[in-house]
């Protein structure tokens, strides 16, 4: 029978991982908010809190255990959390991952020491293929999430954030499979019960979410969401229990608001932050949470590739105003175009990129199309810009 997750043990846990995890540092930025703290996981080694689980849960194999060998699931972050800690303790590890996991993570896991076996599908897929070689081969299965010594090692980020800011009223936790946020639920309610823990999950795949407002388990359609971290359909049941009995509340954010955090991140603290890390402090930029409370946001990992963060920050400069596009048609004449310029220069707005095309199926013979992309301060300088394009006689299209 599996242990209760208790206080105490979380902080054998954290005893365990005295230099193996960093205690990492609480960050503030009056840009992102007076009374928000970030607790800085994405600066933890391997990039994420995921090797304070993995290694708890290894430690704990016995010697026989140990000899056959370890195996996991994970979109990346657990991977390496296994893979590392595997290695320090010499054991072999295997790792199933989704074929679409980012390059960046399948990489470091196999740099971590790992087997890395590429899985096609999602999360699920390669969860269900290691529950088969773990059979097959007699290796152990060490869950990302759904094992309560995974969860008394994430529970450790709880005792710390309780000890770095001693006033917080609320922590914002990003869901995925639920093992962090049971994690700090347990170690949070049981020494400060009055700080509220919130959890919060990506709007396109909110499978504790939709869970806990269900009273049961439920698997979620899968969706499209660059916080491939938290991209679960099926939370734990251990998990499940954990966060109905001990989390206060669980909020979503979009796509969009999850974008516009990470560059938010980049450009307070100065720091990098994965889609499912930046959650947290979406859920606080977007008011899911109350704001007027001294708040700790959870960032839990960093390891983004370069490529999709790339895509990131264009879809959070629109989000927030910072970018837009527009078309509109202009009559094909000497000088139209640098009117248009003008009229954009006049209004503060720098051309990012602009296409002039004269043969289109849909303009007039004396007609052409251009379409731009303007770098702009904010909603309300957009807004300027089409009142004084339109006042010009401009009509936008796009």
């Amino acid at each position: 029978m599996e242990p209760k997750v208790s206080l105490n043990m979380i902080r054998e846990a954290r005893e365990a991982l005295s230099g193996v995890a960093e205690v990492t540092p609480i960050v503030t930025s009056t840009r992102l908010g007076r009374n928000l703290f970030i607790k800085s996981e994405n600066l933890q080694k391997t990039g994420s809190f995921k090797i304070r689980g993995a290694y708890n849960k290894i430690r704990m194999l016995s010697p026989e255990e140990a000899k056959h060998g370890v195996i996991a699931c994970s979109a990346g972050n657990h991977a390496q959390g296994v893979a590392l800690s595997a290695t320090r303790l010499g054991i072999r590890s295997v790792i199933c991952m989704p074929e679409a996991a980012p390059i960046l993570k399948v990489e470091a896991t196999r740099g971590y020491g790992a087997e890395v076996v590429l899985v096609p599908g999602i999360y699920d897929d390669a969860a269900k293929e290691a529950a088969r070689r773990a059979k097959e081969e007699g290796l152990i299965f060490a869950h990302p999430f759904n094992d309560p010594y995974v969860i008394a090692g994430q529970g450790t980020i709880g005792l710390e954030i309780l000890e770095q800011v001693p006033d917080v009223e609320q922590i914002v936790v990003p869901i995925g499979g639920g093992g962090l946020i049971s994690g700090v639920a347990a170690a949070v309610k049981a020494m400060r019960p009055n700080v509220k823990v919130i959890g919060v999950q990506a709007s396109a795949v909110p499978s504790m979410f939709v869970s806990q407002r269900n009273g049961e388990i439920t698997t979620v359609r899968d969706g499209a969401t660059i916080a491939d971290g938290i991209h679960v359909l099926t939370p734990g049941d251990l998990t499940f229990r954990m966060v109905r009995d001990l989390v206060d509340d669980i909020v979503t954010v979009s796509e969009d608001e999850i974008a516009a955090a990470i560059i938010a991140l980049m450009e307070g603290p100065k720091t990098v932050a994965e889609g499912a890390g930046a959650t947290s402090v979406a859920a606080y930029l977007f008011d899911r949470v109350d704001t007027t409370k001294n708040t700790v946001a959870l960032v839990s990992g960093g390891n983004v590739d370069i490529t999709t963060l790339s895509r990131i920050i264009t879809k959070g400069l629109q989000k927030t105003g910072r970018m837009v596009r527009f078309t509109t048609k202009l009559v094909d004449k000497a000088g139209a175009l640098a009117q248009l310029l003008t009229c954009v220069a006049d209004c503060g707005a720098n051309v990012l990129d602009i296409e002039h095309q004269r043969e289109d199926a849909k303009t007039e013979v004396n007609s052409c199309v251009v379409t731009m992309t303007l770098e702009t301060r904010d909603e309300a300088h957009i807004l300027e810009l089409r009142r004084r394009m339109e006042e010009k006689g401009y009509r936008l299209i796009g």
